[in-house]
């Protein structure tokens, strides 16, 4: 028994550091994808060579993620056959339709136009050259809804019945699996949060580099003022850059970086209010759906008429009989649930003794992590705010026209970025982990057989041993690591060196094909 304990525990461990790397890279492709179409598009209608210059500088950082998500997502499909080979069986017959559909249809759609878009720059007319992006933005994006839908499968199973000869359940209607009302409201959810990491991640690049230009400007025109020669540039800086004139570095900080700081920084308010919104129809259906989820994420350990929303609560947050809840926000709690203040919510207690009964299983706890529940729930929250504070800032301070200057607050805006990416990681840690003891939770809202179409994690691992998981752990812990850096290292280098000179961004680029014309992308060649 220790060593089957040991295994499911060694196997949570490697799938949940595996698809938290993953997931880090996740959003940013895919809120920056559209991001880049937008960029392009507006280039195309105005013929604004700033723009031009904007595309593909987030072009090139995009392609960055896009690669090492690849290499990291590659794995995730192999962790089902690895050490969950009993829940592989167990969901065949229906993630086999969903996934199969982001492989064929949605990867192969983005996988085609991006090799398209790279490196049809001199090569394919204007027009078809902006559909290419475009529809590397839809694939992304129809990716991430089959992936969701097969996600949310596993939180709340429609669509299926139960087969007594193979002992799993079958599929019987394809559209109601990816249709699920989960999917419905999980996709605007998870998508609003990729546009929030992708727009915080442009504005705050925009704002450093807007603020880095003007001060590099000032220090050019003091050495001048001084008579004496200007001090010599810092490695870091782009050879691009080395001879540009303080006028030429303003005119970049205005005609450049501030048009795109804005552009991330509105989109930032409006992935924002999107959270909001989504956020709030996602969290009703779960107080339907997955009623233990939710009372765990509050710490609710006894069910309340009127529940309060908790603020603040201390103790051993994984035992129930030693909370204490020191800021709560009265009535909240069941407003969240159905936008009423009286409503009555099942606590942990109750229902922890309503599903030993129905399941026949009085020793099993069917109650989630009490203490990550709580804590990545408001983590999601209070990293979210990070976004919204360079947002409200960033558009104070390039109101009517005017641009930032201060280092401090370019330091801040870089700062700023890791936030959205704590936020979304928070959030799908909150989701998978308060789906526990359930690998695929039962369906009590529509009685589909719960007693037998729903898997506890334990019975969904490999039959391996804890050593061979731990080996595979270690070795794909170290993997993803070194890949993190490589990552972290290409963004680094290539959002220091900043966008192309003016005079080395092509002009061709559009109805005479030049295949002689000069590199666009270098990291793509």
């Amino acid at each position: 028994m220790n060593l089957a304990l040991d295994v499911v525990d060694v196997s949570r461990w490697q799938f949940g550091i595996t698809t938290v790397y993953h997931f880090i890279l996740v959003p940013l492709t895919i809120g920056l994808a559209p991001m880049i179409a937008v960029m392009q598009t507006v280039w195309y209608v105005t013929g604004n060579e700033q723009w031009l210059r904007a595309t593909k500088f987030f072009g090139k950082l995009f392609l960055i993620n896009f690669a090492l998500g690849v290499a990291t997502g590659i794995v995730q499909e192999f962790q089902f056959g690895m050490n969950w080979s009993e829940y592989s069986r167990f969901v065949a017959d229906v993630f086999g339709a969903p996934l199969a559909l982001e492989g064929l249809v949605a990867f192969f759609l983005e996988s085609t136009f991006i090799g398209l878009w790279i490196f049809g720059w001199d090569r394919l007319p204007k027009r078809l050259h902006l559909a290419a992006i475009w529809l590397v933005a839809i694939g992304v994006n129809a990716s991430a809804y089959f992936i969701v839908a097969a996600n949310s499968w596993m939180q709340h199973p429609v669509g299926v019945h139960w087969d007594p000869v193979r002992g799993r359940p079958a599929m019987d209607d394809f559209w109601a699996v990816i249709t699920n009302n989960t999917t419905l409201a999980a996709f605007p959810h998870v998508i609003a949060g990729a546009l929030l990491t992708a727009s915080t991640f442009v504005a705050g690049i925009g704002c450093w580099w807007m603020a880095r230009n003007m001060w590099r400007a000032k220090r050019l025109e003091d050495a001048a003022d001084a008579a004496i020669d200007a001090e010599p540039v810092p490695d870091a800086v782009s050879p691009s850059h080395v001879d540009a004139t303080p006028e030429q570095l303003r005119d970049d900080a205005h005609t450049l970086w501030r048009p795109v700081a804005r552009f991330g920084l509105w989109l930032t308010v409006v992935a924002g209010v999107a959270l909001f919104i989504t956020g709030d129809f996602q969290a009703q259906i779960m107080f339907k759906q997955q009623p233990m989820k939710m009372a765990a994420a509050e710490s609710l350990c006894e069910s309340e008429t009127g529940a309060g929303f908790s603020v603040l609560s201390i103790g051993r947050q994984n035992n129930c009989d030693n909370i204490d809840h020191v800021i709560t926000a009265p009535g909240m709690l069941s407003f969240l649930a159905d936008h009423r203040f009286d409503t009555r919510l099942q606590g942990v207690k109750e229902l922890q003794a309503q599903y030993a009964k129905e399941f026949n299983k009085p020793e099993q706890n069917f109650a989630p992590n009490l203490f990550v529940t709580y804590w990545s729930f408001r983590a999601m929250i209070t990293w979210a705010v990070g976004s919204a504070l360079l947002a409200f800032a960033g558009l104070w301070f390039t109101r009517r026209k005017q641009v930032i200057s201060s280092r401090r607050f370019g330091l801040f805006a870089l700062w700023m970025l890791p936030a959205p990416f704590l936020a979304n990681s928070s959030g799908w840690i909150f989701t998978e982990m308060g789906r526990q003891p359930w690998v695929v939770a039962p369906n009590w809202v529509d009685n589909l057989d719960p007693l037998r179409i729903s898997m506890f994690v334990h019975n969904g691992v490999s039959r391996h041993t804890a050593g061979t998981v731990w080996v595979s752990l270690i070795t794909l812990t170290l993997l993803y690591g070194i890949l993190g850096l490589i990552w972290f290292g290409l963004q680094r280098r290539y959002v220091i060196e900043g966008p192309s000179a003016r005079s080395d961004v092509a002009s061709s680029s559009g109805d005479d094909a030049d295949t002689d014309a000069p590199e666009q992308l270098s990291f793509a060649y």
